[in-house]
């Protein structure tokens, strides 16, 4: 698979810390391998790999090989052969990258590299992250004067508060430009997610209904059919919140309600964004208990396995207060959306993987219509952004069933990427990986936009640091009662939860 309209990567050397760790055999080679076979980068692509592992670079490939080999990411023979390409361009550096020896060493690699310019993954915990621009920066690697560019990858978490985050943008921001630091969230990098703005911006019919006269709410689910697993001392320092909501969701919020940005670059879309989080209503205390809820998985069977409780998984605390599962409704008070409740949820331990975006219409005004069982109103129209995993669009209608009766049915009429076009064994990364190479932020955070998530969620943060456990739920659920109780005191119900390839939803 080629990509012949879009131009290939300037040459750089691509420095991974944590090169031996799970992160990068999982998603970054395994991205560069298909960036490699689409001719998205060249073989002016240079990978330096920084790791505490002793050894050389004969090791790094010896494990990179025996994963790919396993994983199936090189079974198909053009992916194979763009990784023999590539691993010729691969070298290993061992030390401690708390130390400036490390970083002689790639300011050494960089000054005999083919070209300057460098960018640097930190592909570490997120406890790390200061320590490595500060030392970037005392030795000279983000200095820019020569023309070169020098760039700085992380991914979230940005912190695990409002606090933490401020002050790792200033540190950051002490020894790096804003120019220079991409913020990776890799919902940002799915085909759907990418596609919420061309569906609105270049489609009349939808852009002119897309506000409060006609939307009545807006569903994000980010439900995950995974426990916790082997991740036990991540998650329960962390919890649902902090892992998914002020990141993934918030993202799918602002692309959703941002307002029409005067161009498409990169500054006038991410302020957009951010005007948006800026805009999200900040609860008191007493507010936030009425607007958010918690969930914990309990014991009990998924996905035909017996799946221990949360509080009894491997590195978890058995009093553990840590929430498994969140669902909150908020607010963006601006005139397009004034009244608009927005409704997230998120879980581990779910009926389904299913990641989406609902967008209700409101009620037509007046229905000629005979009624349709118990209910006097048609069902809604519904717009579904299905993230994933089956990526699309629906969109849900009434219409007259046959016969000579005049009856209406709901129908879906729907758009999968993978029925229209070959978008390949991808890893979601690949665009982002592109665009950090050419110098584009526009699939990337800022540093304003991150802090202003961060204060909205922090009054659910500060309520549930006071006490108090989360609800219990069953796995293979769909969350507990308090999420329903949540949207149904509302009126409203949440969107059925399915997963791939389990037909039209209505």
């Amino acid at each position: 698979m080629t990509t012949p309209d879009v131009a290939p990567a300037p040459p750089l050397t691509f420095v991974i810390f944590g090169a031996t760790g799970d992160l990068t055999r999982r998603l970054l080679i395994p991205t560069l391998i298909n960036m490699t076979r689409s001719g998205l980068v060249g073989e002016d692509l240079h990978i330096l790999g920084v790791g505490i592992e002793t050894g050389g670079v004969d090791m790094l490939l010896e494990r990179l090989d025996a994963f790919l080999k396993t994983s199936g990411d090189i079974d198909d023979p053009e992916r194979r052969d763009a990784w023999q390409s590539l691993r010729k361009r691969v070298s290993y550096i061992s030390g401690d990258f708390t130390q400036n020896a490390v970083y002689r060493e790639i300011a050494n690699y960089l000054s005999h590299a083919q070209s300057a310019n460098a960018a640097f993954y930190f592909a570490v915990p997120p406890s790390f992250f200061g320590d490595i621009a500060e030392k970037l920066s005392e030795n000279g690697l983000t200095d820019e004067t020569t023309g070169a560019f020098r760039r700085i990858a992380i991914e979230k978490p940005f912190g695990r508060d409002l606090a933490s985050a401020q002050a790792l943008n200033a540190r950051l921001l002490n020894h790096a430009d804003e120019s220079q630091i991409y913020r990776i969230d890799h919902f940002l990098g799915k085909e759907t997610v990418q596609n919420i703005m061309t569906t609105r911006f270049a489609n009349m019919m939808i852009e002119a209904l897309w506000n409060n006269n006609y939307i009545d709410h807006v569903q994000i689910t980010a439900a995950e059919l995974v426990d916790v697993g082997l991740r036990g001392k991540f998650y329960d320092a962390t919890g649902a919140l902090r892992d998914m909501v002020p990141n993934h969701l918030f993202q799918l919020l602002a692309m959703v309600a941002m307002e029409p940005p005067n161009s498409f670059d990169a500054e006038s879309i991410r302020n957009e964004k951010a005007k948006v989080l800026k805009a999200l209503r900040h609860y008191s205390q007493e507010e936030a208990a009425k607007n958010g809820v918690r969930g914990a998985y309990m014991a009990g069977p998924l996905n035909g396995r017996d799946l221990h409780a949360y509080t009894q998984t491997a590195d978890v605390a058995p009093d553990s207060d840590t929430e498994t599962f969140v669902a909150l409704k908020l607010f963006v008070d601006t005139w397009r959306w004034a009244g608009v409740p927005f409704y997230l949820r998120t879980g581990k331990a779910m009926k389904a993987r299913d990641t989406e975006v609902v967008i209700t219409f409101r009620q037509v005004p007046f229905a000629q219509f005979p009624r349709q069982g118990s209910s006097p109103d048609l069902p809604p129209n519904r717009l579904i952004i299905q993230v994933q995993p089956d990526e699309g669009l629906d969109m849900e209608i009434s219409i007259k069933s046959p016969g000579m009766v005049l009856k209406t049915a709901p129908v879906s009429l729907d758009f999968r990427y993978a029925d229209s076009f070959d978008i390949g064994k991808q890893t979601g990364y690949e665009s982002l990986f592109y665009e950090l190479f050419v110098g584009d932020q526009t699939l990337f955070q800022r540093a304003d936009g991150i802090e202003a998530g961060w204060a909205a969620v922090q009054p659910f943060l500060d309520l549930w640091a006071e006490g108090g456990k989360p609800d219990p739920y069953a796995p293979g659920s769909t969350g507990p009662a308090c999420a329903d109780e949540l949207i149904e005191r509302d009126g409203r119900k949440w969107h059925q939860i399915e997963g791939a390839s389990s037909g039209r939803r209505v």
